[in-house]
């Protein structure tokens, strides 16, 4: 048991990191919705339904940071870069443009698979509009003032497309270089967050899954064979992602959520591996104010790399899997929390253990609906368990979560 205040602001000592489980009812409409038989307005009321009832779950298991759960998104990614001028959609690319060394590209490749769609810039990359600021005005009108506060709005990395496509993410005739690319879409990001706070938004997480890839061997060596040099690569997404988020206003929260996939846990080889490549420097020299790791499985290493975690910074454990309706062990749970509180107790910033323990929040690893599709095995009554599970094991660590 950690004594300790109850936190003020986010991240709280229960977190999820995002999506859920879209109702089959949505799936239906969204159908409808892409075969022209049925209006926009009438999907969006779909939608809102839905995104009523995903509030209620979250408020009835005692999550206090509340989202929209994604439930308007094809995917987790959507909603910024399809909404910038300069990017552009194309409905099939040959499957090369998906560079060898990003792994998803291996999904799509093969006798029966053929690239999938995606998003490349032809053009000067320019923000003719907010992104998630209809999303959040939208969640403010379901929700109370009380929690205005603590709403959540979650958006992908800056380096989404470009670590992708790598040499066809924009033209040279448009960019001469990475910086000049990545400089635009940190005027971009700024804007955004500026745009969300002047709404009310005190809460944002940015989910930057290509991290994890720089943990595997086996990537790292496949982009080694193209001449890539992937020290440099992950010192210019940091540097990028930095710049999109510093300066906010101090009351404003930003989280960075390395996600290691959200598919079937025996299908992402490519995500292997521990956070020790990449600990040090995310957790110095990026200015967020929290990092949402994903622990549910031996595939993350150990906790070993939370030994770079600065005292001024928290750091939510996803602990609990997604990928599995079975309940993990609360006392195991418990435990796993003291083993890294020990691990950054006795880190590079010597500190007690309440104060390491103060610095630990926890979460579920990843969302419960990514994709569209989630997980068939995963019921809206299973999502209630796991997310009620983190809400009583942090309520037994911290009696004032």
């Amino acid at each position: 048991m950690a004594t300790s205040a109850p936190r003020l602001k986010p991240p709280f000592r229960a977190e999820h990191t995002g999506s859920f489980k879209r109702p089959a009812d949505l799936l239906r409409q969204r159908e409808l919705f892409s075969q022209g038989k049925c209006t926009l307005e009438e999907l969006r009321s779909v939608e809102d339904h839905a995104i009523k009832e995903a509030i209620q779950l979250q408020r009835a298991a005692g999550m206090k940071a509340i989202n929209d759960g994604e439930l308007r998104r094809y995917l987790f990614f959507e909603g910024l870069f399809d909404k910038l001028e300069g990017m552009k959609y194309f409905p099939n690319v040959p499957s090369e443009w998906f560079v060898d060394e990003v792994p998803s590209a291996q999904l799509f490749k093969g006798e029966n698979h053929s690239a999938p769609p995606t998003y490349l810039c032809v053009s000067k990359l320019r923000r003719v509009k907010p992104c998630y600021l209809d999303e959040f005005e939208a969640l403010k009108k379901m929700t109370t003032p009380e929690e205005h506060k603590y709403l959540k709005i979650t958006m992908p990395s800056p380096e989404f497309y470009h670590f992708r496509h790598g040499m066809f993410a924009f033209p040279k005739s448009v960019y001469q270089n990475d910086e000049e690319y990545f400089t635009d879409l940190v005027k971009i990001y700024r804007a955004e967050l500026g745009d969300l706070y002047a709404a009310g938004c005190r809460n944002v997480q940015i989910d930057f899954p290509q991290l994890s890839f720089f943990c595997n061997e086996n990537v790292l060596a496949a982009m080694e064979k193209r001449g890539i040099d992937h020290a440099a690569l992950l010192d210019l997404y940091l540097k990028a992602l930095g710049a999109c988020i510093e300066g906010r206003p101090d009351d404003m929260t930003v989280g960075i959520h390395v996600c290691r996939g959200n598919w079937h846990i025996n299908v992402e080889p490519w995500i292997e591996g521990g956070y020790d490549r990449i600990a040090e420097k995310l957790f110095r020299e990026v200015p967020a104010d929290t990092y949402y790791v994903e622990y549910d499985n031996e595939r993350s290493g150990s906790f070993e790399p939370l030994r770079w975690l600065p005292r001024n910074k928290s750091v939510v454990l996803g602990i609990v899997t997604t990928k599995s309706t079975e309940l993990e062990p609360k006392e195991e749970l418990i435990r796993r929390v003291h083993e890294a509180a020990a691990i950054i107790a006795n880190g590079d910033e010597k500190r007690t253990m309440d104060e390491a323990l103060n610095q630990i929040c926890i979460s579920p690893q990843c969302g419960f609906g990514s994709f569209t599709e989630g997980f068939s095995f995963m019921t809206q009554e299973d999502v209630a368990k796991k997310l009620k599970l983190v809400v009583e094991t942090a309520k037994e660590i911290w009696p004032d979560a």
